[in-house]
């Protein structure tokens, strides 16, 4: 019952994403716009500058593009999807279309900044995996926290006010991650702090499933 509950809510989402599509290619838009005035101001950066606007760029996409996953929801939806499934499934199916949405973004992201700053990246496939990771860690933790402010009178901001000391540390880890795909140079603990992004995210969507069905009594 939950996979047929969580399967049909996806097709929702995909359904109402299809039918306000121009929201994804505004997104997209905005990423492609974003890289090219990067390109502009700083022209090709260097490793460790890329690196950074990478991440940074990547936060900003998951605001504009995962973080509307409950705020676009009305109150009166919500209603009806109080009678007929579950929070858990419907909590599992935002975080599964989240993090699809999301890794999707990470390429287009990804592959804009190879074209238009150029790529100091010693390991491309490496690097490529590591940005699925971000994508799914930062979609993880905005879909949880997008739950919240919807709760709270579609308050938005509150996300950037719980978002901020969980998003500092995964975007340090994600940085300090990259840079063994950069050069060759040996990073001590780069596996201890690949467990510890996996595990973050498994946390994460363990909380999201115990917590949320409180705020869905609300």
């Amino acid at each position: 019952m939950m996979l047929v509950a969580v399967t049909a809510l996806l097709k929702k989402d995909l359904l109402i994403e299809w039918r306000k599509k121009h929201t994804f290619f505004g997104v997209m838009l905005y990423v492609a716009a974003t890289v090219f005035v990067i390109n502009l101001m700083n022209g090709q950066a260097e490793a460790s500058m890329w690196n950074v606007l990478f991440w940074i760029t990547q936060l900003f996409v998951a605001i504009n593009s995962v973080a509307k996953s409950f705020l676009q929801e009305s109150e009166e939806r919500f209603r009806y999807y109080y009678t007929i499934t579950t929070p858990q499934a419907f909590m599992l199916a935002k975080l599964i279309y989240s993090v699809g949405l999301q890794l999707i973004m990470s390429l287009i992201t990804l592959l804009l900044f190879h074209i238009l700053l150029g790529s100091p990246l010693e390991n491309n496939l490496l690097f490529t995996a590591l940005a699925a990771l971000g994508g799914t860690s930062l979609s993880i933790v905005f879909t949880f926290l997008s739950a919240i402010a919807a709760k709270a009178q579609q308050n938005a901001s509150l996300m950037a006010i719980l978002g901020f000391p969980i998003v500092a540390p995964i975007l340090l880890i994600l940085s300090r991650l990259a840079l063994k795909t950069m050069n060759t140079v040996v990073v001590n603990g780069w596996w201890g702090l690949f467990m510890v992004l996996i595990l973050l995210n498994i946390l994460i969507i363990g909380l999201s499933l115990i917590l949320f069905p409180f705020l869905w009594k609300e």
